[in-house]
């Protein structure tokens, strides 16, 4: 992702996820605090998707629509901030080939776990890449900023 994407992106984020709008800052901000972990999807030209990333803690995930400040010293697990996808993008295993590759990084870095903040219904999607549900008091805090149906789901890797 480069910051001249950042208009499609925020076009794609406004029509994936309308409920749970993010101010243009915090999209510039992942960027530039982490932008190995900041990917733009494309279909036949055209971007369609993207995911943003970063190393996290395991405390309490980012609250929607905030900004980081910095990436936390001493993070111990990876973090997938957003992964959204146009219906033109689905079903064609975009999504799969950036799961397989975030979790290759995160697995190369020495993270043990990567995190999410699933919306939409989407705990089954993110259960298919081996994610679970996270039911600990601080994860539903977490998840709070989000809606009360938005579940904080962890998946623990690997070799």
């Amino acid at each position: 992702m480069k910051v001249d994407d950042l208009p499609v992106v925020l076009q794609i984020a406004d029509q994936v996820h309308p409920d749970f709008p993010e101010d243009q800052t915090v999209f510039e901000e992942r960027l530039r605090l982490y932008p190995a972990g900041a990917s733009v999807l494309e279909r036949d030209g055209a971007l369609c998707g993207y995911l943003l990333s970063h190393p996290w803690h395991s405390g309490k995930p980012p609250a929607l629509n905030s900004m980081l400040g910095r990436i936390p010293p001493g993070a111990d697990r990876y973090y997938i901030h957003d992964l959204a996808l146009l219906p033109s993008g689905r079903g064609t295993g975009m999504a799969r080939e950036i799961i397989a590759r975030v979790m290759a990084d995160a697995r190369t870095q020495a993270y043990p776990a990567i995190s999410l903040i699933a919306v939409n219904g989407s705990t089954p999607f993110w259960s298919r890449f081996g994610f679970v549900v996270d039911e600990s008091d601080q994860a539903l805090a977490g998840a709070s900023s989000y809606d009360t149906d938005a579940r904080l789901m962890v998946c623990t890797l690997s070799g």
